[in-house]
Protein backbone atom coordinates (compact mmCIF):
# COMPACT_ATOMS: atom_id res chain seq x y z
CA UNK A 1 0.00 0.00 0.00
CA UNK A 2 2.71 2.22 0.93
CA UNK A 3 4.11 2.33 -3.11
CA UNK A 4 0.69 2.90 -4.13
CA UNK A 5 0.03 5.83 -2.08
CA UNK A 6 3.82 7.48 -2.84
CA UNK A 7 2.13 6.85 -6.72
CA UNK A 8 -0.84 8.46 -6.05
CA UNK A 9 1.11 11.62 -4.07
CA UNK A 10 3.22 11.85 -7.12
CA UNK A 11 0.41 12.19 -9.49
CA UNK A 12 -1.29 14.99 -7.61
CA UNK A 13 2.02 16.74 -6.79
CA UNK A 14 2.17 16.95 -10.27
CA UNK A 15 -1.60 18.73 -10.60
CA UNK A 16 -2.17 22.79 -10.06
CA UNK A 17 -1.89 23.93 -7.23
CA UNK A 18 -5.86 25.37 -7.14
CA UNK A 19 -6.51 22.01 -6.96
CA UNK A 20 -5.08 22.34 -2.78
CA UNK A 21 -7.57 18.70 -1.95
CA UNK A 22 -5.00 16.40 -3.56
CA UNK A 23 -3.61 15.96 -0.11
CA UNK A 24 -6.76 15.29 1.52
CA UNK A 25 -6.96 12.61 -0.94
CA UNK A 26 -4.17 10.90 -0.34
CA UNK A 27 -4.54 10.91 3.04
CA UNK A 28 -8.30 9.67 2.87
CA UNK A 29 -6.96 6.66 0.95
CA UNK A 30 -5.79 5.62 4.54
CA UNK A 31 -9.54 5.29 6.13
CA UNK A 32 -10.74 2.30 8.14
CA UNK A 33 -12.45 -0.22 6.17
CA UNK A 34 -16.00 -0.76 5.76
CA UNK A 35 -17.81 -3.97 6.43
CA UNK A 36 -17.69 -5.56 2.65
CA UNK A 37 -15.55 -3.27 0.97
CA UNK A 38 -12.24 -5.18 -0.42
CA UNK A 39 -9.89 -1.97 0.36
CA UNK A 40 -7.23 -2.90 -2.07
CA UNK A 41 -9.61 -3.20 -4.88
CA UNK A 42 -11.16 0.42 -3.65
CA UNK A 43 -7.60 1.72 -3.37
CA UNK A 44 -7.04 0.79 -7.10
CA UNK A 45 -10.20 2.84 -7.93
CA UNK A 46 -9.04 5.27 -5.96
CA UNK A 47 -5.42 5.35 -8.16
CA UNK A 48 -7.67 5.24 -11.42
CA UNK A 49 -9.16 8.23 -10.51
CA UNK A 50 -6.48 10.68 -9.74
CA UNK A 51 -5.28 9.52 -13.00
CA UNK A 52 -8.03 10.40 -14.79
CA UNK A 53 -7.84 13.74 -13.04
CA UNK A 54 -3.92 14.06 -14.24
CA UNK A 55 -4.94 13.30 -17.56
CA UNK A 56 -7.57 16.17 -17.65
CA UNK A 57 -5.87 18.99 -16.16
CA UNK A 58 -3.01 18.24 -18.62
CA UNK A 59 -5.23 18.33 -21.15
CA UNK A 60 -5.56 21.65 -22.87
CA UNK A 61 -8.61 23.87 -22.67
CA UNK A 62 -10.86 23.63 -26.02
CA UNK A 63 -10.49 25.98 -28.76
CA UNK A 64 -12.50 29.14 -29.26
CA UNK A 65 -14.41 28.19 -25.88
CA UNK A 66 -16.25 31.37 -24.79
CA UNK A 67 -15.16 33.41 -21.50
CA UNK A 68 -16.83 31.69 -18.51
CA UNK A 69 -18.50 35.48 -17.79
CA UNK A 70 -19.96 35.46 -20.97
CA UNK A 71 -22.44 32.03 -20.54
CA UNK A 72 -25.76 31.62 -18.43
CA UNK A 73 -25.55 29.12 -16.17
CA UNK A 74 -28.96 29.00 -15.63
CA UNK A 75 -30.51 29.51 -18.74
CA UNK A 76 -33.13 26.94 -19.44
CA UNK A 77 -32.21 23.64 -20.20
CA UNK A 78 -33.68 20.80 -22.17
CA UNK A 79 -34.43 17.40 -20.94
CA UNK A 80 -33.69 13.79 -22.38
CA UNK A 81 -36.64 12.39 -20.53
CA UNK A 82 -38.83 13.99 -18.17
CA UNK A 83 -37.15 15.23 -15.37
CA UNK A 84 -33.59 13.94 -16.14
CA UNK A 85 -31.93 17.52 -17.51
CA UNK A 86 -29.84 17.05 -20.44
CA UNK A 87 -26.03 16.69 -19.09
CA UNK A 88 -23.10 19.32 -20.21
CA UNK A 89 -21.59 16.51 -22.24
CA UNK A 90 -25.38 16.18 -24.33
CA UNK A 91 -24.59 16.22 -27.58
CA UNK A 92 -21.15 14.86 -27.57
CA UNK A 93 -20.31 11.35 -28.73
CA UNK A 94 -20.54 9.16 -25.39
CA UNK A 95 -17.87 8.15 -23.04
CA UNK A 96 -17.88 4.69 -24.33
CA UNK A 97 -17.37 2.85 -21.06
CA UNK A 98 -16.91 -0.70 -22.52
CA UNK A 99 -12.96 0.33 -23.54
CA UNK A 100 -11.91 0.71 -20.11
CA UNK A 101 -14.20 -1.23 -17.69
CA UNK A 102 -13.29 -4.77 -18.02
CA UNK A 103 -15.70 -7.84 -17.81
CA UNK A 104 -17.68 -8.46 -14.55
CA UNK A 105 -16.59 -11.18 -12.18
CA UNK A 106 -17.09 -14.50 -14.36
CA UNK A 107 -19.04 -17.41 -12.85
CA UNK A 108 -17.10 -19.64 -10.12
CA UNK A 109 -14.02 -16.92 -10.23
CA UNK A 110 -12.86 -16.10 -6.90
CA UNK A 111 -13.26 -12.19 -7.58
CA UNK A 112 -17.48 -13.11 -7.71
CA UNK A 113 -17.26 -15.68 -4.31
CA UNK A 114 -16.26 -12.13 -3.17
CA UNK A 115 -19.03 -10.42 -4.65
CA UNK A 116 -21.19 -13.06 -3.18
CA UNK A 117 -19.57 -12.29 0.64
CA UNK A 118 -19.56 -8.89 0.50
CA UNK A 119 -23.51 -8.80 -0.56
CA UNK A 120 -24.37 -11.02 2.42
CA UNK A 121 -22.26 -8.65 4.83
CA UNK A 122 -24.43 -5.50 3.53
CA UNK A 123 -27.69 -7.86 4.07
CA UNK A 124 -26.91 -7.85 7.66
CA UNK A 125 -27.83 -4.22 7.75
CA UNK A 126 -31.54 -4.45 6.45
CA UNK A 127 -34.35 -3.23 8.02
CA UNK A 128 -31.66 -0.41 10.25
CA UNK A 129 -31.48 2.73 10.64
CA UNK A 130 -28.57 2.17 7.43
CA UNK A 131 -30.96 0.72 5.15
CA UNK A 132 -33.17 3.93 5.45
CA UNK A 133 -30.34 6.21 3.94
CA UNK A 134 -29.69 3.53 1.52
CA UNK A 135 -32.80 3.90 0.30
CA UNK A 136 -32.75 8.22 0.77
CA UNK A 137 -29.57 7.90 -1.20
CA UNK A 138 -31.48 6.04 -4.03
CA UNK A 139 -33.52 8.72 -4.88
CA UNK A 140 -32.02 10.98 -7.72
CA UNK A 141 -35.24 13.12 -7.91
CA UNK A 142 -34.80 17.19 -7.33
CA UNK A 143 -34.91 18.80 -4.82
CA UNK A 144 -34.45 15.65 -2.63
CA UNK A 145 -31.34 14.51 -4.70
CA UNK A 146 -29.72 18.24 -4.46
CA UNK A 147 -29.61 17.50 -0.17
CA UNK A 148 -26.98 14.14 -0.49
CA UNK A 149 -23.86 15.30 0.47
CA UNK A 150 -25.14 18.67 1.94
CA UNK A 151 -24.22 17.45 5.39
CA UNK A 152 -20.45 16.23 4.29
CA UNK A 153 -20.73 19.26 2.29
CA UNK A 154 -22.08 21.38 5.22
CA UNK A 155 -23.91 24.03 3.73
CA UNK A 156 -27.47 23.94 2.51
CA UNK A 157 -27.56 23.16 -1.50
CA UNK A 158 -31.11 24.28 -3.15
CA UNK A 159 -32.26 26.04 -6.01
CA UNK A 160 -32.95 29.33 -3.98
CA UNK A 161 -29.84 29.24 -1.85
CA UNK A 162 -26.90 28.11 -4.53
CA UNK A 163 -28.98 27.95 -7.62
CA UNK A 164 -25.55 27.13 -9.99
CA UNK A 165 -24.43 24.67 -7.35
CA UNK A 166 -28.02 22.95 -8.05
CA UNK A 167 -27.43 23.09 -11.67
CA UNK A 168 -23.99 21.56 -11.23
CA UNK A 169 -25.69 18.83 -9.45
CA UNK A 170 -28.67 18.18 -11.79
CA UNK A 171 -26.56 18.60 -15.04
CA UNK A 172 -23.46 16.41 -14.37
CA UNK A 173 -26.10 13.05 -12.97
CA UNK A 174 -26.88 13.14 -16.28
CA UNK A 175 -23.51 12.94 -17.56
CA UNK A 176 -22.26 10.61 -14.74
CA UNK A 177 -25.17 7.82 -15.43
CA UNK A 178 -25.07 7.93 -18.50
CA UNK A 179 -21.28 7.44 -18.94
CA UNK A 180 -22.37 3.43 -17.60
CA UNK A 181 -24.52 2.62 -20.42
CA UNK A 182 -22.73 1.51 -23.01
CA UNK A 183 -20.82 -0.63 -20.20
CA UNK A 184 -24.14 -1.98 -18.93
CA UNK A 185 -25.72 -2.85 -22.31
CA UNK A 186 -22.41 -4.97 -22.92
CA UNK A 187 -22.57 -6.60 -19.99
CA UNK A 188 -25.86 -7.24 -18.78
CA UNK A 189 -24.82 -8.57 -15.54
CA UNK A 190 -28.14 -9.96 -13.57
CA UNK A 191 -28.81 -7.85 -9.94
CA UNK A 192 -27.68 -9.78 -6.62
CA UNK A 193 -31.75 -9.60 -5.53
CA UNK A 194 -32.20 -11.82 -8.66
CA UNK A 195 -29.79 -14.03 -7.57
CA UNK A 196 -31.07 -14.12 -3.46
CA UNK A 197 -34.59 -13.50 -4.18
CA UNK A 198 -34.02 -10.78 -1.12
CA UNK A 199 -35.69 -7.47 -1.10
CA UNK A 200 -34.40 -4.29 -2.09
CA UNK A 201 -34.65 -1.39 -0.27
CA UNK A 202 -36.74 0.59 -3.17
CA UNK A 203 -39.24 -2.09 -4.14
CA UNK A 204 -41.50 0.12 -5.98
CA UNK A 205 -37.98 -0.04 -8.32
CA UNK A 206 -37.70 -3.82 -8.93
CA UNK A 207 -39.37 -4.56 -11.67
CA UNK A 208 -37.21 -1.50 -13.80
CA UNK A 209 -34.10 -2.36 -12.33
CA UNK A 210 -34.46 -6.57 -13.09
CA UNK A 211 -34.32 -5.14 -16.38
CA UNK A 212 -31.44 -2.95 -16.21
CA UNK A 213 -27.85 -3.98 -15.97
CA UNK A 214 -26.35 -4.01 -12.63
CA UNK A 215 -22.45 -3.23 -13.87
CA UNK A 216 -21.27 -0.72 -13.73
CA UNK A 217 -23.66 0.63 -11.18
CA UNK A 218 -25.45 3.83 -12.24
CA UNK A 219 -26.66 4.85 -9.14
CA UNK A 220 -22.87 4.71 -7.75
CA UNK A 221 -21.40 6.73 -10.63
CA UNK A 222 -23.43 9.75 -9.69
CA UNK A 223 -22.57 9.45 -6.04
CA UNK A 224 -18.88 9.22 -6.44
CA UNK A 225 -19.05 11.77 -9.32
CA UNK A 226 -20.66 14.12 -7.17
CA UNK A 227 -17.98 13.50 -4.31
CA UNK A 228 -15.54 14.70 -6.80
CA UNK A 229 -17.33 17.72 -8.34
CA UNK A 230 -18.06 18.63 -4.29
CA UNK A 231 -14.70 18.21 -3.63
CA UNK A 232 -13.35 20.38 -6.34
CA UNK A 233 -15.60 23.13 -5.08
CA UNK A 234 -14.62 22.89 -1.29
CA UNK A 235 -11.41 21.39 -1.40
CA UNK A 236 -11.10 21.85 2.43
CA UNK A 237 -13.54 19.41 3.26
CA UNK A 238 -12.54 16.76 0.36
CA UNK A 239 -12.05 13.79 3.03
CA UNK A 240 -15.01 14.21 4.40
CA UNK A 241 -17.16 14.49 1.30
CA UNK A 242 -15.09 11.69 -0.11
CA UNK A 243 -16.14 9.76 2.56
CA UNK A 244 -19.78 10.33 2.28
CA UNK A 245 -19.31 9.67 -1.79
CA UNK A 246 -17.81 6.26 -0.23
CA UNK A 247 -20.91 5.38 1.69
CA UNK A 248 -23.28 6.49 -1.42
CA UNK A 249 -21.81 4.23 -3.16
CA UNK A 250 -21.75 1.26 -0.31
CA UNK A 251 -25.86 2.31 -0.15
CA UNK A 252 -26.16 0.59 -3.44
CA UNK A 253 -24.88 -2.73 -1.84
CA UNK A 254 -26.81 -2.23 1.40
CA UNK A 255 -30.02 -1.86 -1.18
CA UNK A 256 -29.30 -5.39 -2.37
CA UNK A 257 -29.07 -3.99 -6.32
CA UNK A 258 -25.51 -3.86 -6.79
CA UNK A 259 -22.18 -6.56 -6.49
CA UNK A 260 -19.50 -4.89 -4.86
CA UNK A 261 -17.55 -4.94 -7.96
CA UNK A 262 -20.63 -2.92 -10.27
CA UNK A 263 -19.91 -0.18 -7.85
CA UNK A 264 -16.33 0.15 -8.16
CA UNK A 265 -16.98 -0.17 -11.78
CA UNK A 266 -19.28 2.61 -11.40
CA UNK A 267 -16.81 4.97 -9.65
CA UNK A 268 -14.15 4.06 -12.17
CA UNK A 269 -16.72 5.20 -14.79
CA UNK A 270 -17.42 8.56 -12.78
CA UNK A 271 -13.63 9.25 -12.98
CA UNK A 272 -13.67 8.84 -16.58
CA UNK A 273 -16.75 11.76 -17.23
CA UNK A 274 -15.27 13.75 -14.77
CA UNK A 275 -12.32 14.25 -16.29
CA UNK A 276 -13.89 15.05 -19.78
CA UNK A 277 -16.14 17.71 -17.49
CA UNK A 278 -12.86 19.41 -17.24
CA UNK A 279 -12.68 20.58 -20.71
CA UNK A 280 -16.34 21.74 -21.15
CA UNK A 281 -16.59 25.48 -20.80
CA UNK A 282 -20.12 25.54 -19.66
CA UNK A 283 -19.15 22.98 -16.63
CA UNK A 284 -16.41 25.14 -15.86
CA UNK A 285 -18.83 28.03 -15.36
CA UNK A 286 -20.81 26.94 -13.71
CA UNK A 287 -18.30 25.58 -11.12
CA UNK A 288 -16.83 28.91 -11.18
CA UNK A 289 -20.55 30.01 -10.16
CA UNK A 290 -21.41 27.68 -7.96
CA UNK A 291 -17.83 28.15 -6.19
CA UNK A 292 -18.86 31.76 -5.00
CA UNK A 293 -22.18 30.19 -4.02
CA UNK A 294 -20.03 28.46 -1.82
CA UNK A 295 -17.99 30.46 -0.16
CA UNK A 296 -20.68 32.97 0.61
CA UNK A 297 -23.15 29.91 1.83
CA UNK A 298 -23.99 30.06 5.65
CA UNK A 299 -22.67 26.52 7.51
CA UNK A 300 -25.15 24.26 8.74
CA UNK A 301 -25.22 24.43 12.57
CA UNK A 302 -23.30 21.10 14.11
CA UNK A 303 -26.71 20.51 15.97
CA UNK A 304 -28.36 19.66 12.86
CA UNK A 305 -30.57 16.72 13.43
CA UNK A 306 -30.47 15.28 10.16
CA UNK A 307 -26.64 14.96 10.00
CA UNK A 308 -26.64 13.09 13.40
CA UNK A 309 -28.99 11.05 12.10
CA UNK A 310 -27.12 10.13 8.81
CA UNK A 311 -23.31 10.02 11.19
CA UNK A 312 -24.93 7.39 13.45
CA UNK A 313 -26.50 5.43 10.36
CA UNK A 314 -23.25 5.07 8.44
CA UNK A 315 -21.83 4.04 11.77
CA UNK A 316 -24.08 0.93 11.59
CA UNK A 317 -21.93 0.03 8.53
CA UNK A 318 -19.27 -0.24 10.30
CA UNK A 319 -20.48 -2.06 13.75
Amino acid sequence: MGAAKRLAALLLTAWQDHFAWRNAVVSWIEVRETPGVDMQTFAHTIFLAIAWLVLAACTPPPQNSPAPETLDVLAPVGEVRPGLMEGFLHGQPPLNSVVFVPAPPSPDSPEEQADIAANEAAQTLRDTARWQLASRDANLRFPEAAATFQCAAQIEITEASTPALYRLLQRSLTDFGLATYPAKTAYERPRPFLANGQPICTPDDRDALANDGSYPSGHSAIGWGWALVLSQLLPERAEIILKRGKEYVFSRSVCNVHWQSDTEAGMAVAAGAFARLQNNALYLATVAAARKEVAQAAALPDSNEVCAGETEAIALGRS
